[in-house]
């Protein structure tokens, strides 16, 4: 593991960040191994160098709990932005479980995103941390089709593990959820496989599912990684073209069947009883936390 300096690793105080409502960020790792076809974060414009290799942050802990120390407001940190906290090194490194328990000690709360499976390691301090403050795990899976995703995601679990590990998390009584997304455009923005997810998500116990558009951003060279990968991928398939005549240059590219994707979703969600909105869910992962600030004042 090679380590990189950094001076702080959790960002200013935000009132209520409209992504989840987190008030920090934190990114223990920097570069991600997942190797996705389609990760936005290896866009230039976040500079990032050698993106698919992953670097530990020097005396992370240590900085971390400083910052924490030195926190006048609580709130939720985040992580899993950037850079996946559950990549393979973080298992024998377990920095992000010692991040945790630092998170807990200073009662705070925590909301993680992660493609991997290794979160349900941490559950007892996920647990910890519900007893103080707000918890929530987002689980992000865009296929349910086990070989696609190996395709798309070659160097993380399959979707079934994945689903799985929201099975366990749901079980201890972590709020936990999809996040379905992206959506790729002629490769995997079928009804069957919107209707599979959050079927198979309500089945394993998530509170909620959110999509962000029925489609994926290209751009800088992320669009040029990700040409190449389709080409390789699905070389009899014509997808670079398809794009390119589809898309030209945009920034965002919906599935041409993303209105009607977007309705089957949101009725399923409805059916089921799933979270699908920002502002549904934001409210609902903090109910518990907010119940008992109010009651320290009753």
């Amino acid at each position: 593991m090679k380590y990189i300096p950094a001076k702080t690793i959790i960002s200013p105080y935000t009132h209520s960040n409209e992504w989840f409502g987190t008030n920090y960020n934190m990114n223990i790792y920097k570069g991600c191994s997942h190797g996705c076809i389609y990760c936005d974060s290896r866009s230039s414009c976040y500079h990032i160098d050698n993106f698919d290799e992953v670097r530990a942050k020097k005396n992370a802990l240590q900085i971390i709990r400083d910052e924490l120390r030195r926190k006048t407001k609580k709130g939720v940190v985040g992580t899993g932005a950037m850079s996946d906290p559950y990549n393979p090194f973080e298992k024998d490194l377990k920095l992000t479980r010692h991040a945790l328990e630092l998170i807990s000690a200073y009662e705070f709360g925590v909301a993680i995103a992660t493609k991997s499976d290794l979160i349900t390691r941490d559950i007892d301090i996920l647990q910890e941390i519900k007893k103080h403050s707000s918890v929530l795990a987002k689980i992000t899976i865009t296929t349910f089709d086990d070989v696609l995703c190996q395709k798309i995601e070659p160097h993380v679990c399959k979707s079934s593990k994945r689903f799985s590990a929201i099975e366990q998390l749901a079980a201890a009584g972590v709020f936990t959820g999809v996040l379905l997304m992206p959506i790729l455009p002629f490769i995997n923005d079928t009804e069957e496989n919107i209707l599979n997810i959050v079927r198979t998500a309500h089945a394993c116990g998530a509170k909620f599912i959110f999509s962000y558009g029925m489609g994926l951003t290209l751009r800088q060279n992320q669009r040029e990684f990700f040409y190449d990968k389709i080409d390789k991928l699905f070389p009899n398939q014509l997808l670079k073209e398809e794009y390119i005549r589809t898309f030209q240059n945009k920034y965002q590219c919906a599935s041409p069947s993303a209105r009607r994707l977007a309705n089957v979703f949101r009725t399923e969600c409805k059916k089921l009883g799933l979270l699908y909105k920002m502002e549904d869910i934001i409210l609902a992962y903090k109910a518990d936390y907010r119940d008992k600030q109010l009651s320290l004042f009753e």
